[in-house]
């Protein structure tokens, strides 16, 4: 063997090592909750910076308001970015006219309508807001008990999410008053809206196919019929305040072996996305209710040709009818990095260092202190994981009974 082949044997070698050595620090728990504590206590110091903003600055200047607060969400959303980008090393191919790619996107307001099919649909779509300069100001319809979360509910309660009742009288009432809010903003704003509202299991999507057969529609193979009263209630002031609605089908292969699940992310375990985005300007939507639930049927039963498309001709284009447009690779960027890594000094070194005095002081009730604060980072992390997962959705049309 050649003296130029061995050092390239060697070469290899030792970055097989350093990948093997790196990988098991990713699975580590011990790394993961201390990524977990970092990402709420730097939560919680960027909420006590929005109330800060939300007592003294709001109520003079809304626009100034509304300037700093994007790079407060920024800080604290980008974190699950990095996660995604750098940490897991995962990617997303976004399909999309290049046009709505470089003309419009991160340049206007929209209205997001995206399939709810996994875990991490969400956590992509702040991936693609925040390669289009977006992720700052996206916002969403959420459930109303969401804003009393911790760091995460906090933030988007003072972000200005519109948070809904399940109430049809009083949400129609919020949606009109909020979206006048979120659309007053001086930079492009994205709000998305899950028209299916709950994530898709193979229970809800037969519950789904009964609701279409009962009233004569058409079911639908890979989504849930939408329910499009938010959309419906939503359209009238979305006229003349929202420029664009974004259709986004998100889909993972099948046979991908690891799963698009957050703990999966957590853990480094790299997962691969594919993304088609398609603009559709609000002006051209039916404002009346008939019309605009109409609407987005069609749009749906699109979806499903789409997404049935993707998984028997590997594209999204072959068997849906739909143009084909061309394939945009969004690279990672050194922002989430950069801001990830910031927040870890400034929290991890003073809490550990804390962390290490009560539980080596040899005190049991300093001991039992520092396992308590460890308990109550693990179940803010356990909490949040399960707020994404398919099995803690709500059901799809159905109402439970106590006992």
């Amino acid at each position: 063997m050649s003296r130029k082949t061995q050092i390239q044997s060697e070469v290899r070698r030792q970055k097989k090592c350093e990948m093997d050595i790196l990988t098991l620090i990713k699975k580590s728990k011990i790394i993961v909750l201390c990524v977990a504590i970092s990402y709420f206590t730097s939560g919680l110091i960027i909420n006590f910076f929005q109330l800060l903003l939300h007592l003294f600055v709001k109520p003079w200047s809304k626009w100034l308001y509304r300037r700093l607060m994007y790079y407060l969400c920024y800080s604290f959303y980008c974190q699950l970015v990095f996660v995604t980008d750098w940490w897991s090393n995962s990617k997303l191919y976004v399909y999309a006219d290049e046009d709505v790619m470089k003309k419009y996107a991160g340049h206007e307001h929209v209205l997001l309508l995206m399939n709810h099919t996994y875990e991490i649909d969400w956590l992509m779509g702040w991936v693609l807001c925040e390669k289009v300069g977006v992720l700052g100001n996206c916002k969403a319809y959420a459930k109303k008990v969401i804003q009393y979360f911790p760091a995460v509910g906090w933030a988007w309660k003072f972000a200005e999410f519109v948070f809904l009742e399940r109430s049809y009288e009083k949400d129609k009432e919020i949606i009109a008053r909020q979206l006048k809010e979120v659309f007053d903003y001086p930079d492009p704003v994205w709000i998305l809206l899950n028209a299916e509202g709950t994530r898709f299991t193979p229970e809800k999507h037969e519950a789904s196919v009964k609701f279409a057969k009962d009233r004569g529609m058409v079911p639908l193979k890979y989504h849930l019929i939408p329910r499009t009263k938010g959309f419906t209630t939503s359209m009238p002031t979305l006229k003349g305040r929202c420029d664009a609605a974004y259709d986004i089908t998100l889909v993972f292969k099948k046979d991908d072996p690891v799963k698009p699940t957050v703990s999966n992310l957590l853990f480094g375990e790299p997962v691969t996305g594919y993304m088609l985005v398609r603009r559709t300007p609000i002006d051209s939507i039916p404002e009346e209710e008939e019309g605009a639930a109409e609407w987005l049927h069609n749009l749906f039963r699109e979806k499903d040709k789409i997404v049935d498309s993707f998984h028997t001709h590997g594209n999204f284009f072959t068997g849906s009818g739909v143009k084909e447009v061309p394939c945009f690779l969004q690279k990672r960027r050194v922002y989430p990095l950069i801001n990830t890594v910031a927040w870890m000094i400034i929290t991890l070194t003073p809490i550990l260092y804390y962390l290490s005095h009560l539980l080596f002081s040899g005190s049991i009730f300093y001991f039992s202190l520092g396992i308590g604060i460890l308990a109550i980072f693990f179940l803010l992390l356990q909490k949040s994981i399960g707020m994404s997962k398919i099995s803690k959705a709500s059901s799809y049309g159905a109402k439970t009974t106590s006992k």
